[in-house]
């Protein structure tokens, strides 16, 4: 990066001595002019040329492997890729869900001074903000980076260093189509991760839907994955419909919660496709990996194109799509109404 601005600083000089010593060898303001007018693009495809010859790091640091986070960074290396082409190059490391091996590696990635972080999930963005103020870090896959960030007064940019892309369905259509899919259903229980955020902040919305559209709503909250298995039983022995919203943990234990909720006929209503492929039976979903990628053309903004991270707002999914998990519907008797898509095998 330095050299580049090297390169251009030297260029503009060059430019001003070139305009001068036309304007005193020839005395005309034309001849001066055109002069002028070769240097500036001489300078503008200098610059050009250091531009692309610069090389980028980029560190991805992802919380978990599970289908959604691995589409969000697919899409996002994707859309560097194909815009830097060598030019860029990844140090990827997967948390394996621990919060505190998120900031280990971003840690290593600030003291190899890597030129962008991508941050895929909520711990990992967490550890990045706290981590630097000077590498430019982008989110994705973070629910609502207001709750993930303590930020008051959320006006759509974070600010500093810190941008990135958000996963959030509308909560208020994913609680509609619980009224849509289970007219009959009374009361609905909220399974999630009490240690995740942005979990939590999509219960607290969705609660205030179902509660005003008559429901009687229970959450039933696991600290990590010891304990999926027992609180998604308590959630099935008291709910007629259970919804798991975009949650980490939930998405990396869908079979354990299928072993429940299957068995006991029990309908889950998911936040995202991954976790309703594993265990649910519809869901409101948003690409993931499109997700990523929106976040990958932010990135090439930033490095290539001199973009200014601060003033860049939080992007969302521009589609969601309603999705049905057709072998749970098939084993819980639904058959989904017109306009829900078959999620792919």
């Amino acid at each position: 990066m330095r050299k580049a601005v090297s390169l251009l600083m030297a260029a503009t000089m060059t430019l001003g001595l070139a305009a001068c010593g036309s304007s005193a060898s020839t005395g005309s303001e034309s001849s001066a002019a055109t002069s002028t007018s070769s240097a500036s693009s001489e300078a503008s495809a200098e610059a050009a040329t250091a531009a692309e010859g610069q090389s980028y790091t980029v560190g991805i640091c992802q919380l978990v492997q599970h289908d959604a986070l691995d589409a969000a960074t697919q899409g996002f290396k994707d859309a560097l890729t194909e815009k830097l082409g060598d030019s860029v190059q990844f140090e990827e490391q997967n948390a394996s869900g621990d919060t505190a091996n998120c900031s280990t590696i971003i840690n290593g990635f600030v003291s190899s001074g890597v030129d962008l972080i991508l941050a895929n999930a909520t711990a990992p963005l967490q550890a990045a903000a706290q981590a630097t103020s000077d590498i430019p870090v982008l989110g994705t896959s973070v629910t609502d980076y207001a709750t993930a960030l303590d930020i008051s007064d959320w006006s759509g940019t974070v600010g500093g260093n810190v941008s990135g892309t958000s996963d959030l369905a509308p909560l208020d259509q994913q609680a509609a189509m619980i009224q849509e899919l289970f007219p009959d259903a009374k009361a609905v229980g909220l399974l999630y991760c009490s240690a995740e955020a942005n979990s939590v902040y999509q219960c607290d919305v969705i609660e205030g839907y179902l509660t005003d559209a008559g429901y009687t709503v229970t959450r039933y909250a696991f600290t990590d994955t010891n304990d999926v298995t027992s609180v998604a039983q308590s959630a099935a022995d008291a709910s007629d419909v259970i919804y798991i919203p975009t949650d980490n943990t939930a998405a990396s234990n869908t079979e354990a919660i299928a072993n429940v909720v299957l068995p006991a006929k029990v309908p889950v209503v998911a936040g995202e496709e991954g976790i309703c492929k594993g265990c649910g039976v519809a869901t409101l979903s948003i690409s993931y990996y499109d997700l990523g990628y929106q976040t990958g053309t932010m990135a090439y903004q930033i490095l290539a194109e001199g973009a200014d991270i601060s003033t860049m707002p939080v992007e969302y999914a521009p589609n969601v799509t309603k999705k049905y998990n057709v072998a749970n519907c098939e084993a819980l008797g639904i058959t989904p109404p017109e306009g829900y898509e078959a999620i792919s095998e």
